[in-house]
């Protein structure tokens, strides 16, 4: 009987609904916002600072799955980070530097610190061209076959670097 009326009081019981607080960025980072989607993400530090173009899903407003950072200065592409992104962080994946790749997991505000596991490398680049290939997908969708065509070539680049 005890149980009853105990159960009974909770069910009466007002429910408080508190509005969703996004979460703080990860240390030694801050939240950028896509400037066409206003989708919101960290972007890691190697993209340095300025117009950052996130292409893949956005959900509750935060970059979220496979796709691509973009940073960009007017029509002129700079590096590009492709991984997985979840709830607007970076996991793991490759930062297209002028100079090579930088691949890992994301930590210290950015992709690749310190000394990266083999299995991290490896997982990274995986990530990477996965990436690259949904990022593909939705140029396909979009009707822009050169860009889908560069974003396949990008991918089949990713994948390589795994093969070491």
């Amino acid at each position: 009987m005890r149980s009853a009326a105990l159960l009974a009081v909770l069910l009466a019981a007002p429910v408080l609904v508190l509005p969703a607080v996004a979460q703080p960025a990860p240390a030694g980072a801050s939240w950028s916002q896509d400037p066409s989607s206003g989708c919101r993400f960290t972007a890691p530090k190697s993209l340095t600072a300025g117009p950052t173009f996130w292409t893949g899903t956005c959900k509750d407003g935060l970059a979220t799955g496979l796709g691509m950072l973009r940073r960009r200065d007017g029509n002129t592409p700079g590096p590009a980070f492709y991984g997985d992104m979840q709830a607007g962080v970076p996991k793991i994946g490759a930062i297209d530097l002028d100079g090579g790749f930088v691949v890992g997991q994301f930590k210290d505000g950015d992709i690749g610190q310190g000394e990266v596991e083999p299995n991290d490398r490896i997982n990274g680049f995986t990530t990477a061209a996965k990436a690259a290939l949904a990022v593909s997908a939705s140029y396909k969708v979009q009707n822009n076959a050169a860009s889908a065509r560069h974003y396949e070539g990008v991918a089949k680049t990713l994948a390589l670097q795994a093969d070491f």
